[in-house]
């Protein structure tokens, strides 16, 4: 991992927080590219924290972020919060964010509350880099989709690939790149 956050965001350890420790590793595949290592959990208490910790790296010019969950064992609505703002301020600046090793129970917190959609999850390092050097796929024709919930018929609209909860039937439903739907 990273030996010293320090010398990626000046003063980035300065300010500690035992619930959640978060460690930085500089990625020179992605151009303004960080990996970010989140352990511990994100909640109501140290969401302001995070956010901190995390608008520094944004505002030290990293533009790119990575951030591997797979120590991360929960996540509030607030935490989800955090990250949706972190995505408001990066992409008007040509940046993105990718979320990587979800845990299958922080990852139905963002399925409950319907942002699954809205975030690039992968499963590993070298498919959070490909996706930033090759951009966001190129299959916009796809999306948005109208389609009818495999269990209740309701009508749905997908604007990306993902997996989310039928509104009527609170069935999972995954929809992949190329517009496939199946019960996930």
């Amino acid at each position: 991992m990273n030996t010293n956050n320090n010398n990626i965001v000046p003063s980035f350890d300065d300010d500690r927080d035992e619930s959640l420790k978060i460690s930085l590793e500089k990625v020179d595949s992605v151009p303004n590219g960080v990996l970010v290592y989140l352990n511990g959990y994100i909640d109501t208490y140290n969401s302001n924290f995070f956010q901190k910790k995390i608008t520094k790296v944004i505002e030290t010019g990293f533009i790119n972020i990575i951030f591997n969950c797979s120590a991360l064992n929960y996540v509030s609505s607030t935490g989800i919060g955090s990250f949706t703002s972190f995505l408001k301020m990066l992409r008007p600046k040509g940046g993105d964010i990718v979320l990587l090793e979800i845990q299958p129970k922080v990852y139905e917190v963002f399925q409950l509350l319907g942002f699954s959609q809205f975030f690039n999850i992968k499963d590993s390092v070298e498919d959070a880099i490909a996706f930033f050097k090759n951009g966001a796929p190129v299959v916009e024709s796809v999306f948005p989709k109208v389609f009818a919930c495999p269990v209740c018929n309701k009508h749905l609209r997908a604007t990306r690939a993902g997996r989310f909860r039928c509104s009527e039937c609170k069935s999972i439903i995954a929809i992949d790149e190329k517009g496939q739907v199946s019960l996930g």
